[in-house]
């Protein structure tokens, strides 16, 4: 076997570790694969964990015990997340962006890895020491969103359909109240998708009255699952009353002018 030098190491411990984060990688799994002593393995990590802290990449954590242990949380500084949402704020308030009817065009943001990446970052950040179990959301546009919070916390990604498909099994199905047109719409989940009793972390893309959010936070009810919290990319002030208490809004919608060609928008720098 290739004997190799403690920068190439800690080159190759960094990398993998940052390829699956929140998982835990055991010191004999690193000893094994440099053929390297365990207290040289431990010194490595000791040089990465430093990195990582005066770098603000996120957090090494160590697990004593027999066997130890390392994983990464890809956390990130309250002042990295004011920067990345201060550019995202001046993106979406582009006029450019103004849809016929008073809408606001997002897809492009939503579906860059990127970007969906570092908001998965942030949610990751405000929630990861709750134990979350799932990240869950509804289809379609908070799917990335989603899908970036549960890589960082290395969690399964549950998605709730509007629509029935025979690929998902036995499902449960709920009637809710969306809060701001007053609508009755139907949401599916298979019976398959989580656990009973689990905790789960909600993301979506927007949040008006938060009616679809209550009818995420019912379903989960019928599986007796735990809403831990409730991350959303932008959400309007009114109504003031929304349907769900507690939530994150990253970005605050106050208004959207079609005739003005003007949209106001703020970011949440209060989220830590």
């Amino acid at each position: 076997m290739k004997k190799f030098n403690r920068k190439e190491r800690v080159a190759a411990i960094m990398n993998i570790l940052t390829e699956k984060t929140n998982h835990v990688f055991t010191y004999n799994y690193f000893t094994e694969m440099f053929g390297t002593a365990k207290s040289s393995i431990s010194e490595d990590i000791m040089i990465v964990k430093e990195l990582v802290q005066d770098l603000k990449l996120g957090k090494i954590i160590t697990i004593s015990g027999a066997s130890g242990g390392v994983k990464f949380i890809p956390t990130i500084s309250k002042e990295e997340a004011e920067k990345f949402l201060n550019d995202i704020s001046l993106k979406l308030r582009d006029n450019d962006r103004i849809i016929t009817g008073g809408f606001m065009y997002m897809t492009d943001l939503l579906y860059s890895p990127n970007v969906s990446y570092r908001i998965g970052r942030i949610f990751a950040t405000k929630y990861w020491d709750e134990n979350i179990d799932y990240v869950v959301t509804v289809e379609t546009k908070g799917i990335p969103l989603a899908m970036m919070t549960a890589k960082v916390l290395n969690v399964p990604l549950v998605i709730i359909r509007r629509n029935l498909k025979v690929t998902e099994g036995p499902t449960v199905s709920i009637n809710y109240v969306t809060g701001s047109t007053r609508k009755i719409q139907t949401m599916s989940l298979s019976r398959k998708a989580l656990k009973e009793n689990s905790k789960v972390l909600i993301i979506d893309d927007f949040m008006k009255a938060g009616g679809t959010a209550r009818g995420i936070k019912d379903m989960m009810n019928e599986f007796n699952a735990e809403v831990v919290g409730t991350g959303v990319l932008i959400s309007t002030p009114e109504p003031k009353e929304k349907l769900i208490k507690e939530y994150t809004a990253l970005l605050n919608l106050e208004s959207i002018n079609d005739l003005n060609n003007e949209i106001r928008l703020t970011p949440n720098n209060d989220i830590f």
